[in-house]
């Protein structure tokens, strides 16, 4: 049977998180409980690094059947240390482009490539939680140039991610999530909205909505959303754009 090709996806958007860490630390103890215990993240997050990469590699990475109670014994099948084999490479490959360029002079090739429109950069301001055992994070995340946008994210996320108070990072939201109305509306944004303020800079007109491109307060930074038809904004207006914190995707900024 040939040899299934490497797809880049199967990798991510590289060594942003510790799924390939985690990864790494089960074929080095042959334990998912261990590599968890090692990599600092529940049980439960280490089975969501491992879930997420066999989704993207399209094939089974750990062969979990020898293990016993407690979460014994696991093993890479060949495709997993085929992953890990590319994963290093690519590794390689970008600490050396990395060195060779200002990341700061060329702040662009930190983003991911994605269908979502809008990449705004911030930094993890504060994470709140309803408890221990509540499985879901609020992340406050603190926009450059002012301003605040919270991201809801499950805890085993937070934990793959690291995410901690003053960490760089990017937040995304598609453009369809972003909802923009004239100031002031009239209309009070429901619960687990966040509210961005700004001015329109530009409208493209559409047939039942129109594409908004906001300029937001206090910063450069743009945002881009769609307004019901018929509506009055045009270039200079004062709007909101609201957008559900479920919405937002938090990236760490490689």
């Amino acid at each position: 049977m040939p040899k299934k090709p490497l797809s880049a996806r199967s990798l991510g958007y590289g060594q942003a998180d510790k799924r390939i860490l985690i990864l790494q630390l089960v074929g080095a103890h042959g334990s998912i409980s261990q590599a968890a215990r090692v990599a600092g993240v529940s049980y439960k997050a280490a089975w969501q690094a491992i879930h997420t990469l066999t989704n993207l590699a399209g094939e089974a990475l750990v062969d979990s059947s020898v293990g016993g109670p407690g979460g014994g014994g696991a093993r890479l099948t060949p495709a997993g240390e085929h992953l890990l084999a590319a994963a290093e490479q690519l590794q390689a490959a970008r600490q050396g482009v990395l060195a060779r360029v200002n990341s700061a002079a060329s702040p662009a090739l930190a983003g991911p490539r994605t269908s979502m429109r809008n990449h705004l950069r911030c930094t993890v301001h504060r994470l709140e939680s309803a408890g221990a055992c509540d499985p879901m994070l609020r992340a406050v995340l603190a926009l450059d140039g002012g301003g605040e946008l919270a991201a809801l994210i499950t805890r085993e996320s937070a934990e793959l991610l690291g995410l901690a108070d003053g960490l760089p990072a990017l937040a995304l939201c598609k453009a369809t999530a972003v909802r923009v109305q004239g100031m002031p509306s009239g209309v009070a944004p429901h619960e687990g909205a966040n509210v961005l303020h700004g001015r329109v800079l530009r409208v493209s007109r559409g047939v039942q909505r129109d594409e908004v491109v906001v300029t937001l307060d206090g910063s450069l930074m743009q945002l881009v959303g769609f307004a019901a038809r018929p509506n009055r904004l045009r270039a200079g207006s004062r709007v909101d754009a609201l957008v559900d914190e479920s919405a937002v995707v938090v990236a760490l900024v490689a």
